[in-house]
Formats: C-alpha cells, sequence, structure tokens
C-alpha cells in the first residue's frame, strides 16, 4: 500500500497534549531483557531475534504512552492523575483490568509486610542494645 504523503503510514496523534513523534527521543533497550523472557513464556524462541524485540518494545512502549497521555487527559479534569484514571481506562477489558487490579493488592500486600519486618527489625534491635546494656 502507497502513502501518497511521503511520510510513515502509522496513525498521527491528534489532540494538544500528546506530542508529536519527532519531539521526543526515547532510549531503546531499556526493555530488551525483560520483553525476551516475556516473548520466551509466550513461545517465542529463548533467544528471539532482536528485530523482534525491538518491534516488540516499539509496540509496548506506544501502547503505554498512549495509555499515559489518555489518563492524563481524564485526570486533568481532576487536576492529578490517579491509579483510578488507568483502572477507567482498562474497564473494557476484563482480562486487563482484573489483572491490574490483582497487581495492585498485592503490591499493597508487599508494602504492608516490608511495614511489619521494618517493625519487628526495629524491635528485635532495641532489645539487643537492651541486652548488651545489661551484660555490660
Amino acid at each position: 500500500m502507497n502513502n501518497p504523503s511521503g511520510g510513515s503510514s502509522s496513525k498521527q496523534r491528534t489532540g494538544s497534549s500528546q506530542p508529536s513523534e519527532t519531539s521526543f527521543k526515547r532510549k531503546r533497550g531499556v526493555f530488551q531483557k525483560e520483553l525476551q523472557h516475556m516473548m520466551y513464556g509466550f513461545g517465542d524462541d529463548a533467544n528471539p531475534l532482536p528485530e523482534s524485540v525491538a518491534l516488540m518494545e516499539d509496540i509496548v512502549v506506544e501502547y503505554i504512552t498512549e495509555l499515559v497521555y489518555k489518563a492524563q487527559e481524564i485526570g486533568s479534569k481532576r487536576g492529578k492523575l490517579s491509579v483510578e484514571d488507568f483502572l477507567y481506562l482498562m474497564r473494557k477489558d476484563p482480562r486487563k483490568l482484573n489483572r491490574s487490579t490483582e497487581l495492585l493488592s498485592m503490591n499493597e500486600e508487599l508494602k504492608q509486610a516490608r511495614r511489619a519486618f521494618e517493625i519487628d527489625e526495629d524491635k528485635l534491635k532495641k532489645a539487643f542494645e537492651e541486652d548488651e546494656k545489661v551484660d555490660q
């Protein structure tokens, strides 16, 4: 399919909050290892072609960027960006929504476990210091 404008055939972003493709440069290869592992987990070769990984990275970064722009537009109505803005955008895709809420709840559980561990660690440290004072 020929493009009469001579430009790329990808869709152009519209809206004032979205920068053009040329207005920012991003570091390539940031997610390379993670994407290789994910591709292998979904049935690709253990060492996929670098071109395949680069293509996947472009797709993922474009998806995340567009999702963030849309969430920003929603959040700007309230004056701030929140997790609920992203969940609202995923409301029509139950798999993504369920996985996101699952990861958010797991993250909260990990935070609580870390807090409990830090408190226990502080108690042990104080008890150890008190024992050393008694021994002296």
